[in-house]
């Protein structure tokens, strides 16, 4: 199973992020799931996660570990390498001070990026690559 991208399906910083993330995984190494369904509920659940809590996005890798937050982004950049490599950088910094930048975005990025009413609908040829 490829990795899974598990974000809030009603963030426009969120929505953002999946298009980046599709426009450079190539080898389509990555899944998404929106918080609000029964996937993340399915499989974010059983690891002690409240899918419910929309201010943390998580990564399940095809190995099954459960990255969140900082360590998430930090995670799915260097998956992705190429011209998102130049945010390398974020794996020198420390995963408290990465998860305490996240928590600092996340407040604010209702306010800075906009909300959708409902979960993006993909593009036909990147449907397959959403679980829900």
């Amino acid at each position: 199973m490829p990795h899974v991208l598990f974000y809030d399906g009603a963030c426009g910083l969120c929505h953002r992020g999946v298009r980046f993330v599709l426009a450079r995984d190539h080898a389509a190494r990555f899944r998404f799931a929106p918080l609000q369904g029964a996937h993340a509920r399915a499989v974010l659940l059983p690891r002690g996660v409240d899918p419910a809590a929309l201010d943390t996005q998580h990564v399940v890798t095809e190995a099954g570990v459960l990255l969140s937050r900082g360590r998430a982004v930090r995670f799915v950049l260097s998956e992705l390498g190429g011209a998102a490599g130049v945010f390398g950088v974020l794996r020198y910094l420390p995963a408290p001070l990465l998860d305490l930048c996240y928590r600092i975005v996340a407040r604010s990025r209702h306010l800075l990026f906009g909300r959708a009413d409902e979960c993006q609908v993909p593009e036909p040829a990147a449907r397959e690559r959403f679980l829900e």
